[in-house]
């Protein structure tokens, strides 16, 4: 079963980490188990039969509370890929300093299966057998989007919940990732690819840490390939070529791939994606059949953002690129992993650079238990001080403000924007801890093995400080 080997890649990954961090004995273990698994089997009646469905629940640490983690609808789901995310959860959050375990959860079916309101029934029974057995709470588990699943799903769960718990004040904060109209926050939606762009910039300012790959610490005109144009993909894609000059030259879908050297407008790309359910018939690309292939083509960084184990021990040795940000949970199986670290190719890992929908998502939380958005308080202050400031260097000066930087500078933050400064913030100094952590007495080591060992050591602390 595939979710078995990437349950086994991760325990591996973390074996070979957790070594190198000082611990009393056992606790690596306590580690690295995960805490409990929570087995669902519950009828929904539709279209005059009765289906029943078969879903999980897993709780990897509760080192600190609540756990957090997706929930994906997906037909081949199964227990261990919900644990093996549980536990990339639980290292994620440890990395970026989050107040969270790890969790995650999953139906095992196929929603294109089902008409709206059939997914709408077979959500909220979902959501009652979780919360029934304290698997989704604000205080306890809180889900989030994830494969197959949606702002829609999460409207559902957070209604379900508040018909449940009709006393709890902070009901809204159950999950994250919902539309602003109930409770969500601006940015949630971009916030993994945004976090992707975010760790690729954090690269390429520090001159040390990319030089072993050639390549100038200058984003403009670099080549990328994409694999999985879904959400975290499309807006990677988006950001990187509008706002960094990169050129996406191959995109990776699920009917093959398409690419052109000059690179791909990835917004008309997206329309024909939506359009046609797939990226054959792209104008002006050379579509290729064997989309896989394209992951082996030249290129300075690859960024697989769809499914785990995408790269593996038969296709490493060929892949072609300076630099592999993984976008996705567990693209790279741990013996892929080898093969890239000795021919050369810096892995930027899952467990940080994909780590902005959670960033995001811990934002939501915390204004939905504040119960007041962010800026609020603050915005229109900051723009009367702003104007002052600028009235005031325009009288000194006899000249005007630039217009072309007056409205950046003289309005205040909204919340987008305050959103967008707090994820650069975390991704900028989770990198910088990275960094540092590379190099210890015991040698130089990569940055999945880095990043690794920073969250281990926080949740050794964590449990060690509660008397474990």
């Amino acid at each position: 079963m595939a979710g078995k080997s990437f349950l086994r890649d991760v325990d591996r990954q973390f074996e070979a980490a957790a070594q190198l961090v000082p611990m009393q004995d056992g606790m690596s273990e306590k580690i690295r188990v995960c805490n409990a698994t929570y087995v669902v089997r519950f009828g929904v009646r539709l279209r005059g039969h009765m289906h029943t469905f078969l879903g999980w629940r897993a709780v990897h640490s509760t080192h600190v509370s609540p756990a957090k983690g997706g929930i994906r609808y997906a037909p081949d789901a199964d227990q261990e890929e919900v644990e093996a995310l549980a536990a990339l959860m639980t290292y994620k959050s440890a990395l970026l300093g989050l107040p969270f375990g790890g969790s995650k959860g999953a139906l095992q079916i196929n929603p294109a299966d089902w008409q709206q309101d059939e997914l709408e029934k077979i959500t909220r029974r979902f959501t009652q057998e979780l919360t029934r057995h304290s698997f989704l709470s604000p205080s306890q588990n809180v889900p989030a989007p994830d494969m197959g699943t949606n702002e829609r799903t999460m409207v559902w769960m957070t209604d379900e919940y508040r018909r449940w718990a009709p006393n709890d004040i902070n009901a809204f904060a159950c999950v994250t990732g919902k539309p602003l109209a109930a409770g969500g926050i601006e940015g949630r939606i971009e916030a993994t690819g945004r976090g992707v762009q975010y760790a690729i910039r954090e690269l390429f300012r520090h001159e040390e840490d990319l030089a072993p790959t050639g390549l100038s610490p200058d984003l403009a005109d670099k080549s990328v390939i994409i694999q999985g144009l879904g959400n975290v993909g499309y807006h990677a894609a988006k950001f990187l070529s509008e706002d960094d000059g990169c050129r996406i030259i191959g995109v990776i879908e699920r009917d093959g791939a398409v690419y052109r050297e000059q690179g791909l407008p990835i917004e008309q790309l997206k329309q024909h994606l939506n359009t046609n359910n797939g990226v054959r018939g792209f104008p002006d690309a050379a579509f290729v059949a064997d989309g896989a292939s394209i992951l082996t083509r030249r290129c300075d960084i690859l960024i697989p953002a769809a499914m785990e184990g995408a790269i593996t021990e038969a296709n490493a040795g060929s892949i072609n690129a300076k630099i592999v940000a993984e976008a996705a949970n567990g693209p790279t199986t741990f013996e892929a992993d080898a093969i890239l670290r000795s021919r050369g190719v810096l892995v930027l890992p899952d467990l940080y650079v994909n780590a902005g929908g959670v960033i995001v998502s811990y934002f939501e939380w915390v204004k939905n238990l504040t119960h007041i958005p962010f800026g609020l308080m603050e915005r229109r202050h900051h723009e009367t001080s702003h104007r002052m400031l600028a009235h005031s260097l325009e009288a000194m000066t006899g000249t005007s403000f630039p217009d072309g930087q007056a409205r950046a500078f003289l309005d205040g933050a909204r919340e987008i924007d305050l959103v967008r400064s707090g994820l650069d913030d975390m991704m900028r100094g989770a990198y910088e801890e990275i960094s540092r952590a590379r190099k210890t007495d015991a040698g130089n080591h990569d940055m999945r093995t880095a990043a690794y060992m920073i969250a281990i050591r926080r949740v050794s602390e964590a449990y060690s400080v509660i008397g474990l």
